[in-house]
């Protein structure tokens, strides 16, 4: 039986989830914002005023902040209980 609170949830009986693979570049933003998109950030390296630097992004590109290093970067989107991602 299902132990989630979701009554439509799969149960998968104490077995992995099978894995999706998606083509990404096809989705609606619609589909996007469904994959949790909104709990999604980015990391990228930056040069700002000649230094080197972290720039922090929504999945959906919208620039959120800026960090002086990557490890400050990655604890800010945790503590703001986001998933991180890197941008290379």
């Amino acid at each position: 039986m299902n132990q989630s609170s979701d009554p439509f949830a799969p149960d998968f009986e104490g077995e992995a989830p099978p894995i999706l693979a998606l083509d990404l570049r096809h989705l609606s933003e619609a589909q996007f914002a469904g994959l949790g998109v909104s709990r999604v950030a980015y990391v990228k390296p930056v040069t700002v005023n000649g230094a080197r630097a972290f720039a922090i992004h929504g999945a959906d590109g919208t620039a959120m902040a800026l960090a002086g290093d990557e490890a400050v970067a990655l604890a800010a989107i945790a503590q703001h209980e986001m998933m991180p991602a890197r941008v290379h």
